[in-house]
């Protein structure tokens, strides 16, 4: 008996902390009738330092193949860039902070998830599609 209760314990934990990844829970505002090719990938960033930019890379795949996808500049705390869906996706910020360069570095593959039951008519939507590229 105890074994079940805690093979049950373990599977409720696991599912409780790996919902985004999974795309478990459906936000049905950002559901979408036909099945997205693209989506927006949302980074979070650092505010930039004395006024200085955050140089934003984007790699397909892993930062190791060095498959370039394209470079942004910006100033916001937040921004997006524009990338297929079903790909990985290597994300990198290099901040400058008293003339020292700092370089964050996350990953995510966005993923279509159709449902038919979660929201009030079918729908796709995306899920896996945030990088956080604050500095710890």
């Amino acid at each position: 008996m105890k074994k079940i209760i805690k093979t049950l314990f373990l599977f409720a934990l696991t599912v409780l902390f790996s919902c985004e990844k999974q795309g478990l829970f459906v936000n049905c505002s950002d559901c979408a009738a036909e099945e997205p090719i693209n989506t927006k990938l949302e980074i979070k960033l650092d505010k930039a330092v004395y006024g200085t930019s955050t140089i934003i890379s984007v790699y397909e795949g892993d930062l190791e193949d060095s498959i370039l996808y394209g470079s942004i500049f910006t100033y916001e705390k937040e921004t997006t860039y524009t990338v297929s869906v079903n790909k990985k996706y290597t994300v990198t910020a290099s901040y400058f902070i008293n003339n020292k360069q700092y370089i964050a570095v996350d990953e995510a593959t966005p993923r279509v998830k159709y449902t038919k039951d979660e929201c009030d008519d079918p729908c796709y939507f995306i899920y896996d599609r945030v990088v956080n590229l604050r500095l710890k």
